[in-house]
């Protein structure tokens, strides 16, 4: 990635917050590298230099400034934006793929071969995957230093160390200080009584500006009983994670960050929930940018302008919500609700909930599957009595229930953080039952895709006929389109071209 920079330096001199997570300016006569807007005082032109990524900077030699705690930023919104294999990468990476299951694993997951995945991630972002997932478990490992009482010998497996020794080094080079000095002046600063094991505290930042009304309320209202709630002034939900469970819990917006807790069965999962309550509340994207482009357009200005800073409610759990989306199809948002809670009660997993009323996951496609007699049914097959039981719908609805879920557990449609945004579409729109509202629906919240269009809506084409436009139209296939939501483009004169609404 070709960082403009002139410009990046004129970002910094205005410490120019939308930038944060853009690029990393690294100081060469203090060795630490800082966001944009950092407070301190600027650094003269000739000490500084402009990483694309904190892994790049990081690899550098530069650790990370204690003042504006750079590893913290907002992520890139490109992520978001983008479909194309280093997007994908990045969010697979954030998800702790490379933690879990390694290079290779990342590399298959994206069909290409290890060494091409290294030279394209080392192209735009200075950095290759290991060294990618190193900045994320150095994060990691100082959220659950400062939020939990851990131990420190397993803070470091947790956090996705292979050892106390690597844990400590990296830490040390990180932040200039040893994982026990970073305890210590948190806990000497207040003196906190910090929370048992499994439970952590934290504060998941955004770009301003945020508009938070359409998102708590949105995921409240629609949410499914037992899997989620709005309890003391919190939406809370259950997550299936990796290597286990966890239960969210998200207060509406302090400053420019929202208090987060987690609950979580295993602490090694804590990368993988961040970046999915990250997802959920869309935090990464860029509100000025959306702005702008939405503005362009007459009929929508004056809404932007009014609500500046709106996000799009995502999803914890992309494959859950395919399947929730098929039981929402033609029936109103307190029959999908009604029909998602009977399916959680007959087939979802039970879990405890200490501080609420929360009793089960949302139940797997391959759970869904079983309850059809374990195979997936042929066009002329009645559905399986135990289902016919659960869902008192029409067959038909049944059925393509029964044949998402079958794709879903076969991997034939792929949702997860690096699915091709184009091949999900296409491999739904296969399936019997399935049309382009659904597909849209599930691109839109459970891909995060930022081109996603539910026209055939009936709240969109009321919208849209309360402002004078013509009848939407969904964008449900043809070749890849630019996303709506680009990212200022001062620092990157050689990436993709700006995105139009």
């Amino acid at each position: 990635m070709h960082l403009d920079e002139t410009l990046c330096r004129g970002a910094v001199k205005s410490r120019d917050a939308r930038f944060d997570g853009f690029f990393y300016t690294a100081v060469l006569s203090t060795g630490i590298y800082c966001r944009p807007s950092c407070p301190a005082r600027t650094p003269k032109d000739e000490n500084m230099v402009f990483h694309p990524s904190a892994a790049s900077a990081q690899a550098a030699g530069f650790r990370a400034c204690k003042r504006c705690r750079p590893d913290a930023t907002p992520g890139s919104p490109e992520w978001n934006v983008r479909s194309d294999t280093v997007a994908r990468a990045m969010r697979l990476i954030a998800d702790g793929v490379v933690d879990r299951d390694g290079v290779p694993s990342l590399a298959a997951t994206l069909g290409y071969s290890t060494r091409q995945v290294e030279r394209l991630l080392r192209d735009e972002l200075g950095a290759g995957p290991q060294a990618l997932a190193q900045a994320q478990r150095a994060q990691s490992a100082r959220t659950l230093i400062e939020a939990t009482d851990l131990p420190m010998s397993d803070i470091a497996f947790a956090a996705g160390f292979s050892s106390i020794r690597a844990f400590n080094d990296v830490v040390r080079a990180t932040y200039a200080a040893s994982p026990s000095e970073l305890r210590s002046g948190v806990t000497g600063a207040a003196s906190p009584a910090l929370p048992h094991s499994g439970v952590i505290s934290l504060r998941l930042p955004f770009r301003r500006p945020l508009d938070p009304s359409n998102l708590i309320g949105h995921l409240v209202a629609t949410g499914v009983p037992g899997v989620e709630e709005f309890r003391d002034g919190a939406y809370r939900s259950t997550v299936r994670l990796p290597r286990g469970w966890g239960i969210v819990s998200v207060r509406r917006p302090v400053g420019t960050a929202f208090p987060v807790t987690l609950r979580l069965t295993d602490v090694r999962d804590l990368a993988a929930a961040v970046s999915r309550v990250r997802r959920l509340l869309d935090l990464d994207a860029d509100p000025v940018a959306i702005g702008e482009a939405l503005g362009r357009d007459d009929h929508l200005r004056p809404l932007v302008d009014a609500a500046p800073g709106r996000r799009v409610p995502r999803i914890l759990d992309p494959a859950a919500f395919a399947l929730r989306a098929v039981l929402g199809q033609q029936v109103s948002t307190a029959a999908a609700r009604t029909h998602a809670a009977r399916l959680v009660s007959a087939l979802g997993e039970t879990i405890v909930d200490p501080d609420g009323g929360l009793t089960h996951l949302f139940p797997t496609a391959e759970a869904i599957v079983a309850a059809a007699g374990e195979r997936a049914l042929a066009p002329t097959e009645s559905v399986d009595s135990r289902l016919d039981e659960i869902l008192r719908m029409p067959a038909s609805r049944r059925r393509t229930l029964l044949a998402m879920a079958t794709a879903l557990a076969s991997g034939d449609v792929r949702l997860d953080a690096g699915a091709d945004w184009q091949a999900a579409r296409d491999a739904m729109l296969a399936l019997p039952g399935i049309g382009p509202w659904t597909v849209e629906t599930i691109a839109m919240r459970a891909l995060g895709d930022p081109d996603a269009f539910v026209g055939s809506d009936l709240g969109v084409l009321k919208a849209a006929a309360s402002l004078g436009l013509p009848a939407a139209r969904p964008l449900s296939s043809g070749p890849p389109r630019r996303g709506r939501r680009g990212a200022p483009t001062p620092c990157n004169t050689s990436g993709p071209p700006a995105r139009t609404p």
